[in-house]
């Protein structure tokens, strides 16, 4: 960040409404990243003060306590331990929320006693009411010593006072409002004693806070003459002390009036997590999404593959000819336009996601499969990677670390690339489209979206099958109960929405966009140019060998010719007796090399290749691919038995080269993410292969 920014952090529990008010304040001006050291989002964002002056805003992650218990949580105490940190505040805004004040304030009462200047955000003010909620803000400014701001990111309120309360930060009393040393007096005067001029209480979250690693200026235990169980003792104290000054300022400064609350909340826990309807809903809302991805997405998709075709065509009729043109016309922008055209449905899956979670449903589908979860040998926790998966297995990898228990970890880490993500969708979206026909069934449901939902399923029953036999052959003694706090219903913010679906869809474009952009370049060279002078002798060749007698014209034959002789076609047809046996052309086996790098690449390799090695003008990607055709037989490449068998291969393939990396960063050793590969590549070939054949 820049010296002359206020740094502002926000800082409170799950579920308190703190990425909301992030957004409030910070809007698109926003980025995302991982903090330095670790495989932990961090959000940045800038927003203008009510004193014109520019803050940045760090959106930390969420935590219940600076008693750090996981990687997460240590973020935020690492920070608040280091004045030194390029990110370190002036000024911090604790978020709180109305329904759960009490748990909320125990994070703040141990910031306050850091003596940091402290800003307290109570947000879902609008909720008050409905719960039968008062609250005495002067009598809780006067208890906390601090400044309170009553906000609701939902209703857009308070937010211009919370500016204020920021700008007017040198005001803020930075007084401790518990004396830690009352917690065990002889002990504290011990670590007092060996820091004398830090903050004691500082000096106590260094000392137990246990992934924070010790420098030289942290007390050492042993010298203290204190053990691991002495440390949690006196943690346990100190909650009990901080819950007691809580529920007495709470005793006069809140009210609760469950005559006034109208709550609705249980009612519908009761028919959502319902053992048997829960998941019949959990479905029905699955098919809604797979039908929206394939019916609401296939008008801006065809316009867009349509719009990509006639760039290419444009780009052909009024450029130069030369290698320029040959570039961009044959390899740039069918290249682009093979991700672009995913876009919409892209958005959607994000959209509904995002619906899904800032409703608080998807808290209540985690409880629903931990029900599953358990039975199959793994952790509850373990539902949130697996979840989370569908939208990219990187950071649900990621999310594993919340997991304690090291094999359980582990298993979990090993089973989530069997779970779909988002970069499998444009190759299940074409694929689908090509050789499953677009009926209706059940009177609305296209039976194209029941085969997408299909392909999700099979990939998270692999997950858990996967991890039930990993669970028997790794002998897990311990296990670990999954816990999660159900947040309210609430009806979803727009902004938060339209947010997440165009950060998300953006990262997707931008991240694939880059790979594709440098992969057409080389498909293009590697398809346009071959050794020795077979290629230039093509037409030649085409010409007494009469190759376009069926059906076809003598520049379609030259062009096949020249795709067959060139870098890419030799390659092609090197591995082509390897992946003749699952149904394909040496042109599939270059996509699924090149899908690799993303599984995205697929689609976008192909129409590369085909735009390198057809004829026609203006054709779309879906009718390059729907005209494909085996030389010898006439019939067509994407049949029925070739499109199942790419679609069971890329259900049970390794995902992509970054999924190995964070595998292998997560598990700090290349032997889990080797047998990773080779295991779900050799069941990818062995399944489709046997589809491919029932299918024929």
């Amino acid at each position: 960040m820049s010296k002359h920014l206020l740094k502002i952090a926000l800082i409170g529990n799950p579920n308190t409404g703190k990425t909301s008010l992030f957004n409030k304040l910070t809007g698109l001006n926003q980025q995302t990243g991982n903090y330095p050291g670790v495989t932990v989002d961090r959000k940045l964002g800038y927003t203008q003060l009510t004193d014109g002056q520019k803050a940045a805003v760090l959106d930390l992650p969420g935590t219940y306590s600076l008693n750090a218990s996981s990687i997460d949580e240590s973020v935020v105490t690492d920070l608040l331990l280091n004045p030194a940190d390029k990110d370190y505040p002036d000024v911090i805004v604790v978020v709180t929320e109305v329904e759960n004040l009490k748990r909320n304030l125990l994070l703040f009462t141990q910031i306050k006693d850091l003596q940091l200047p402290v800003v307290l955000a109570i947000n879902m003010a609008d909720r008050m009411q409905k719960r039968g909620i008062s609250l005495d803000i002067p009598a809780l400014e006067t208890a906390l010593d601090t400044k309170i701001a009553l906000i609701s990111s939902r209703k857009n309120t308070g937010i211009k006072e919370l500016k204020t309360l920021i700008t007017e930060r040198n005001t803020l009393s930075r007084n401790p409002i518990i004396d830690i040393r009352t917690v065990d007096e002889n002990f504290f005067k011990s670590v007092e004693q060996t820091a004398p001029s830090r903050n004691v209480y500082e000096s106590w979250l260094f000392l137990s806070s246990e992934h924070y690693k010790l420098n030289d200026q942290a007390p050492d235990p042993k010298q203290l003459s204190v053990t691991a169980s002495d440390l949690k003792r006196l943690q346990q104290k100190e909650v009990i002390k901080r819950y007691q000054f809580i529920n007495n300022v709470l005793k006069s400064a809140q009210k609760t009036d469950l005559s006034q609350a109208t709550d609705w909340r249980y009612k519908l826990d009761r028919i959502f997590t319902h053992r048997i309807f829960g998941y019949l809903i959990f479905a029905a809302i699955l098919l809604l999404i797979f039908n929206a991805i394939f019916s609401w997405s296939s008008i801006p998709m065809d316009a867009i593959d349509a719009a990509f075709a006639s760039l290419s065509e444009y780009t052909k009729s009024h450029m130069t000819p030369g290698m320029l043109q040959e570039l961009l016309a044959d390899g740039i922008i069918p290249g682009i336009g093979g991700i672009v055209i995913f876009i919409p449905q892209i958005a959607f899956l994000f959209l509904f996601i995002s619906v899904l979670e800032e409703s608080g449903y998807m808290s209540r589908v985690v409880f629903l499969m931990d029900r599953i979860m358990r039975r199959f040998g793994l952790s509850g926790k373990s539902v949130v990677p697996l979840i989370s998966g569908t939208a990219c297995a990187i950071p649900a990898i990621m999310a594993a670390r919340n997991i304690e228990n090291w094999k359980e970890r582990l298993i979990t880490i090993l089973v989530t690339p069997f779970t779909t993500c988002s970069a499998r969708l444009p190759v299940y979206s074409i694929i689908i489209s090509l050789v499953i026909p677009n009926r209706i069934v059940l009177g609305f449901i296209s039976m194209q979206a029941l085969v997408l939902m299909g392909m999700y399923l099979i990939g998270f029953a692999m997950a858990i099958l996967a991890a039930t036999i990993l669970n028997k052959i790794i002998k897990l003694k311990t296990k670990q109960y999954f816990v999660i706090e159900m947040p309210d219903y609430k009806w979803p913010l727009p902004q938060n929405i339209g947010i997440t679906v165009v950060e998300k869809t953006k990262a997707f474009v931008m991240g694939a966009g880059k790979i594709i952009l440098a992969i057409s370049v080389i498909l293009w060279f590697l398809a346009s140019y071959g050794p020795g002078e077979n290629m230039d002798q093509a037409g030649a060749r085409v010409t007494m060998e009469q190759e376009y007698a069926n059906g076809g014209t003598y520049e379609q034959a030259v062009a096949a010719a020249r795709l067959e002789e060139s870098y890419i076609g030799r390659l092609g047809r090197g591995i082509e007796p390897v992946i003749k046996p699952l149904g394909y052309d040496w042109k599939i086996g270059i996509a699924i090399l090149t899908s690799f790098a993303a599984r995205e690449v697929f689609v976008g390799t192909l129409a590369t290749i085909y735009s390198v090695g057809g004829t026609e003008d203006e054709e779309t990607i879906k009718q390059k691919m729907r005209a494909q055709t085996d030389v010898k037989t006439g019939k067509p490449i994407f049949d029925l038995g070739t499109g199942l068998s790419i679609l069971m291969f890329y259900a049970f393939a390794m995902q992509c080269v970054s999924t190995l990396a964070i595998t292998k960063r997560e598990t700090n050793s290349w032997k889990w993410p080797l047998m990773q590969l080779a295991i779900m590549t050799v069941l990818a070939y062995c399944i489709a292969f046997v589809v491919h054949e029932i299918a024929s």
